[in-house]
């Protein structure tokens, strides 16, 4: 019977939609709702199996894609949770909220702009508070604007790219490391374009390959603290930010299509990953960084 579901569910996955998709330009930084066709984040088909129990979560960009998806699986293994994001994200994180209590779990809203230093340093204190706790960090909140040259990439935009992926990475962190002991976890959300940038993702791309190096250094550090630090780089997966300006319109609607599956991943395909990262299994695995593509074998 196991087997028989297992396989269901890998028919599923199979069904997924492929391109082309429909012109659905969004102002960033965007809704899932409002995707077509709408992510799938695991909200039907993800179960868990007691692998968090107990554990304490802070998932930045936790209303949509990644951050959405992490938050369903962590709250279904058994994991309470709390969430940051925009406030023009409220309706999408809203939803995360519904789904977390509706596995028991306890839930937390923290809106807010993380590219502000002291707003970091107080969603932690908050989030750790009102968890009463805080042992997993998973660093996924990001910003995405394709430009097509440095001529016409605006300081203002690269410093907000810098802020949102890089800085307040850094800031959120050394706030969260107040509240963690041994057995801690925190996981960084990279991307495939540190290793295989895309011309019109100059600032993106830089903040991406920054991730991999502050994973790798940090993870030392925090080895003889029993902290274990690690990364996910995503290939072509279908969120919000990519038809918010993440990419050019005409990409998003043939978004995944040169993959060797053909289509982009789902965010419910890679919060395994974060998953796995969490769980105790894992406990000699630290400065990884682990790809999900497609097939296409970046790492």
């Amino acid at each position: 019977m196991t087997t028989q579901r297992n396989l269901t569910r890998e028919a599923q996955r199979n069904d997924y939609p492929t391109p082309p998709f429909p012109e659905q330009p969004q102002a960033a930084p965007g809704l899932a709702s409002k995707m077509i066709p709408r992510p799938d984040h695991g909200e039907q088909h993800y179960r868990g199996s007691d692998r968090l129990q107990g554990r304490k979560a802070l998932i930045t960009g936790g209303d949509s894609g990644i951050g959405r998806a992490v938050a369903i699986a962590y709250a279904r293994e058994g994991a309470d949770i709390a969430i940051s994001y925009l406030p023009e994200e409220e309706s999408d994180a809203a939803e995360v909220i519904a789904l977390i209590k509706a596995e028991g779990r306890q839930a937390v809203a923290l809106p807010g702009d993380i590219r502000n230093e002291t707003f970091c340093r107080q969603m932690v204190h908050s989030a750790a508070e009102q968890l009463q706790g805080l042992d997993l960090l998973v660093n996924n909140a990001g910003r995405q604007q394709y430009n097509e040259s440095i001529r016409t990439l605006s300081t203002e935009d690269f410093d907000a790219t810098f802020k949102t992926n890089v800085y307040a990475m850094f800031w959120i962190t050394k706030a969260a490391l107040d509240h963690m002991t041994q057995g801690a976890t925190i996981i960084n959300t990279s991307s495939v374009q540190a290793f295989n940038p895309s011309e019109i993702l100059l600032d993106y791309a830089q903040t991406k390959a920054c991730i991999v190096t502050f994973t790798k250094t940090l993870a030392q550090q925090l080895a003889k603290e029993g902290i274990r630090v690690n990364a996910v780089a995503p290939g072509p997966y279908w969120t919000p930010l990519q038809s918010s300006g993440g990419q050019p319109m005409d990409k998003v609607m043939a978004f995944g299509a040169s993959s060797p599956t053909g289509r982009p991943g789902q965010p419910a395909e890679i919060a395994p990953l974060y998953v796995t990262l969490a769980s105790a299994e894992c406990s000699y695995v630290s400065g990884q960084v682990w790809c999900s593509d497609g097939g296409t074998g970046t790492l």
